[in-house]
């Protein structure tokens, strides 16, 4: 690393910034959503939790890139590994650092998160690492992506506010929503990803959704997915949400499935740069999601 803004620039693409700001955001929703609940504020334990959950999203997806150097040559070349921008031996530093901090910070935090981040590890390291990988079967890797991104991480990040701010962990019907809705939204994420990547999941026999029924089914399935997910928030919305905004999950919604559908209408499965382009934007509307929740709450 020839500069120290060349090497910080390197070690951030390596981390994989829009997982990592997808982390920074939920854990800031779910903050806000416990200490509405609570009635009062600890930013060491939001700065403690912070720090332990972007550790342990450094550890998986780096993880993730030493196992996958050769596949990464041809779908994604401009990691720093496939690149050779980062060195083989600093990125198992950086993971193995990352790892053993998430785990030490969340012990120091409490059982609910220490459990919340141990599980994560545990699926990031079986998602990607031989002879267990995960990733190898798409329904399987689909669902590590569901559970330590959708499920246990925003369960286990609430339940540690909550005991950490009341004395006893909780679980409001908003965060049952929010998190049953991730949990779609997570599985999208999963199989799109797996679409500008198809060419080097072929060429190293990675069996993925992709190579059985084509980008373009796969494409539109997301869609649907998506499109089911919003619907059932709206009509969650509808029928009324305990403590949170009707009018906010209505029109939040309506206008998330709007820009999903004229944005991606036109979007060609094919097309590897249009579907990339397209899956940052399913993550921009991922990130939106914890924003809306939050105001939905607040709002109400």
């Amino acid at each position: 690393m020839r500069t120290t803004a060349a090497g910080l620039r390197t070690l951030w693409a390596f981390s994989r910034p829009h997982t990592v700001i997808g982390t920074a955001f939920a854990v800031c929703a779910l903050y806000v959503l416990a200490t509405h609940a609570a009635q009062r504020q600890d930013p060491a334990l939001w700065l403690l939790v912070l720090a332990a959950s972007l550790a342990v999203n450094v550890y998986v997806v780096g993880l993730n890139q030493l196992t996958d150097v050769e596949i990464d040559r041809i779908s994604k070349p401009y990691l720093p590994l496939a690149a050779g921008t980062l060195r083989r031996g600093v990125a198992v530093a950086i993971v193995g650092v990352s790892g053993a901090g998430a785990l030490l910070l969340a012990g120091l935090q409490g059982r609910y998160l220490f459990t919340a981040i141990a599980v994560i590890a545990a699926i990031g390291t079986g998602y990607s690492v031989p002879p267990v990988r995960l990733k190898r079967f798409p329904v399987l890797a689909a669902a590590c992506i569901i559970a330590a991104r959708a499920i246990v991480a925003n369960l286990g990040v609430y339940l540690a506010y909550s005991a950490a701010l009341t004395g006893r962990a909780q679980l409001p019907a908003y965060v049952l929503l929010m998190v049953g809705f991730m949990a779609g939204f997570a599985a999208v994420i999963a199989l799109m990803k797996d679409i500008p990547d198809v060419e080097g999941d072929r060429r190293h026999q990675v069996s993925t959704l992709v190579l059985t029924i084509g980008p373009r089914r796969t494409l539109r399935l997301c869609q649907a997915i998506l499109t089911a997910g919003y619907a059932a928030v709206i009509a969650a919305g509808l029928a009324g949400v305990p403590d949170a905004s009707s009018l906010v999950l209505i029109a939040a919604h309506l206008i998330a499935l709007a820009v999903l559908w004229l944005t991606g209408i036109r979007v060609d499965g094919a097309d590897t740069d249009a579907v990339r382009r397209y899956y940052m934007l399913i993550w921009k509307l991922f990130y939106a999601e914890f924003v809306v929740f939050p105001l939905a709450v607040l709002l109400a």
